[in-house]
Parts: C-alpha cells; sequence; structure tokens
C-alpha cells in the first residue's frame, strides 16, 4: 500500500462557463464524502496525500490545480475572490455540494478563502503559509524572506515578474535546503519524491506564471476577511515546521472564530502525509450536518 501519496484513481478537467478548464484528480472511493484539496506551492492535482486514509474513512479526496498551474487554463490578474467562485462552479460541476477543505503550505490562503466566500463546510489548513505581510510579522521574518514580502506589497507586478523566473528544480531545491530531517525522511522517499517531483514538473508546465501569481497574491495583504470565517476550522502545524508560519498559526488562530490550533511534534512542513488520518477524521466530524 502507498505510504505517502499515489498516483489519482481519477483524473480529468471540468469547462467553465467562461471557457477555461480547471484540472482536478480524485482518491477514494466516488461516492465518499467530498474533501477540497488546496495543495501547496507549485504543485499540481497529482499530489494528494493519505490514500489509504481516504479509502478508510471515506472521504473522495478532489484536488484542483490552480489556474495557470498544471491542467488549468491561466487566469492573469486572478485574485482570491476569483478562486473562491471558480471552486464554487466546480462543486456545482463534480457535485460536491459544499464539501470539506484542506488548504496546505501555500495553498492555505487559497482555502480560507474559499471558507470566507461560504465554499467550505470546515476548513483544515496544514502547515498553512501565513499572512506574512500583516504588520504583526515585521519583526518577526529573517531579513530575505522580509524583502520579498516588502516588495509583494509595494510592487506586486515587479514580485510577479521576479517570481516568473522560478522553476520545478529550483523549488525542489528551495524545499530540500529549507527543511528539517524529520521532513527529509518524507520527502527522500522514493515513492513520496518521483510523485512530487512529478507534480512540480506538471506545475510548471505551463511556465512559472501561475505559481508567481500566486506567491503575490499569497505573500501581500489577505483581502478576504479572517473574521467572517463561519465554519469550524482546525489549524494544524509541525512543532519542527520554520518556514511557513513565524509563530506556527498562534496569531492565525487568534483571528479565526473559533478556530482550534493543533501541533505536533516530532515532524515539521511534511504533516500532512504523516498524519492524514487524524487531520481527515477531524475534518469529517466538523463538517458533520448538525455539528
Amino acid at each position: 500500500m502507498a505510504r505517502y501519496t499515489a498516483a489519482p484513481a481519477r483524473l480529468g478537467e471540468s469547462a467553465l462557463p467562461d471557457g477555461r478548464r480547471l484540472g482536478w484528480a480524485e482518491w477514494g472511493p466516488p461516492d465518499g464524502a467530498p474533501v477540497l484539496l488546496c495543495p501547496g506551492a507549485a504543485t499540481s492535482r497529482r499530489l494528494g496525500f493519505g490514500p489509504n486514509a481516504a479509502a478508510s474513512l471515506g472521504v473522495r479526496l478532489v484536488s484542483v490545480d490552480r489556474p495557470g498551474l498544471g491542467a488549468s487554463t491561466p487566469a492573469p490578474g486572478r485574485t482570491f475572490a476569483d478562486f473562491a467562485r471558480d471552486m464554487r462552479l466546480l462543486c456545482e460541476l463534480r457535485g460536491l455540494g459544499r464539501p470539506a477543505v484542506v488548504g496546505n503550505s501555500q495553498g492555505a490562503p487559497f482555502a480560507l478563502a474559499c471558507a470566507a466566500e461560504g465554499v467550505a463546510s470546515a476548513l483544515a489548513v496544514v502547515s498553512g503559509a501565513d499572512e506574512v505581510a500583516a504588520p504583526a510579522f515585521a519583526d518577526a521574518l529573517e531579513p530575505g524572506l522580509r524583502g520579498l514580502v516588502e516588495r509583494a506589497v509595494r510592487d506586486p507586478a515587479g514580485a510577479e515578474e521576479a517570481f516568473a523566473a522560478f522553476t520545478a528544480e529550483a523549488m525542489w531545491d528551495m524545499v530540500m535546503a529549507a527543511s528539517p530531517e524529520c521532513d527529509l525522511a518524507v520527502y527522500r522517499d522514493p515513492g513520496f519524491a518521483a510523485g512530487y517531483r512529478a507534480a512540480l514538473r506538471e506545475g510548471f508546465a505551463q511556465g512559472a506564471a501561475g505559481y508567481a501569481r500566486d506567491t503575490v497574491l499569497a505573500m501581500g495583504r489577505w483581502p478576504f476577511a479572517l473574521e467572517s470565517i463561519a465554519v469550524p476550522v482546525d489549524l494544524w502545524y509541525g512543532e519542527e515546521d520554520a518556514t511557513h508560519s513565524p509563530d506556527n498559526g498562534a496569531l492565525l488562530a487568534s483571528r479565526v472564530p473559533g478556530a482550534r490550533r493543533r501541533l505536533v511534534p516530532g515532524i515539521g512542513g511534511a504533516l500532512l502525509w504523516t498524519h492524514p488520518e487524524p487531520i481527515l477524521a477531524s475534518l469529517l466530524a466538523n463538517a458533520a450536518p448538525g455539528r
């Protein structure tokens, strides 16, 4: 059985009313409880998580390429609100209803936007990229990151152009260099490494413009109101994670009504792949009718 990830059980594209297409991949039973995954930076729909957990818990896990990544049509200048509208349309087209949502790494603010727009029935943020442009973090960022954040806020077009020079190999190298040994044990697993590298290649198949747009949006000020989120939210962070949030989600938890912050020892940003069962089980309980 697959340890961390597996090839999708179903793979396809859906046409939106404006003619654009969204690429998606699915794991688990087709009639299972729908869970929508907003993947991490520059990865395509093909990198899922917890295939065994999805099967045992009866989860229909649906991962979606954001516009410009993988198989999804580019949408220059897109916003968080645009993404939430796309996901609402996709849910209608794929019969997902109002799914539970998982946002991993750079996918976190996109998942939070879905929750703020009423697309999600419950939300799990896992190793989520935080709003690093928030004033509270101004003194907490190392100088290099602070410079990137300031440029993304001050000159988003210029920052987007700079990020568009990135490649799949550069992303792999950056993740490997920034990860603690507990995460590297996952990332170097032959099965995971092959799946991750394939997802990066597919994520950059149309060039880096999709990744660049994602990064400028994630690094800038988030325009949606976190305090308006009215569904259950779990924030999962590994205690060894030193890259996704300056305080492992403490400030973020205080800004989302009723959010539960869960710190997991012995792991960092690879948490999504090492702890899929508790993440999905809690998410399903939160999404249950009448909760």
